[in-house]
């Protein structure tokens, strides 16, 4: 399965464990939730991947988590938030850039329609 399709998957799982439990709820409910939905559509789904720090040519634990790594290929960073700020997206990006991976989406499951709530990221690599 292609990025693009994994993509998809990912977009409406979110949609319906939004739509199931809608906004309001701790980012821990909606991983759990989305984590469980996209095991059942036969993604392999990591959760809270421990993300170490290379500095100086030494890997540090700097206690980075990835929310959720699917196949491990995209990152899915979960946000319960009033909106997306630059520090999200940032926070993302320095996900990708460690990781090296190229693909990651922000889902904020603090909105009335989930839509509203997805960003996707690719990192230039």
């Amino acid at each position: 399965m292609g990025e693009n399709e994994m993509g998809e998957v990912i977009l409406g799982a979110a949609m319906k464990v939004h739509s199931a439990l809608g906004p309001g709820l701790l980012e821990s409910a909606y991983e759990t939730c989305l984590a469980h939905e996209l095991g059942k559509r036969c993604l392999d789904v990591k959760r809270q991947v421990t993300l170490p720090l290379i500095y100086d040519g030494v890997k540090l634990d700097a206690g980075y988590r990835l929310d959720l790594l699917i196949n491990d290929q995209i990152v899915v960073e979960l946000k319960s938030v009033d909106k997306f700020l630059p520090i999200h997206i940032a926070q993302l990006l320095s996900y990708l850039k460690l990781s090296n991976l190229r693909l990651g989406y922000l889902l904020n499951f603090n909105v009335v329609h989930m839509r509203d709530g997805v960003k996707r990221i690719a990192n230039g690599l």
